[in-house]
């Protein structure tokens, strides 16, 4: 199990659930991808992504700055 990290921020909507889902190619059962963005759907859209692809949202939550930090386990 490995964990990757993916910076989305300064991206807007599309842009970070698209780099999730090239990262997804890449990942192994059992590992964890972290993502931070500050694109103010990400939460909603990170949260559709996961339930269309099957995968498990641990968590994501927005900070007091706007960003926010979600993580998958794939």
């Amino acid at each position: 199990m490995t964990t990757h990290t993916l910076d989305a921020l300064g991206l807007k909507c599309p842009q970070p659930v698209l780099k999730v889902a090239i990262m997804a190619k890449q990942m192994q059962p059992g590992d964890m991808l972290e993502i931070v963005a500050d694109c103010e759907s990400f939460p909603e859209d990170i949260g559709k992504w996961c339930t269309t692809m099957g995968k498990t949202l641990l968590f994501c939550a927005v900070d007091g700055d706007g960003k926010a930090k979600a993580q998958i386990q794939f």
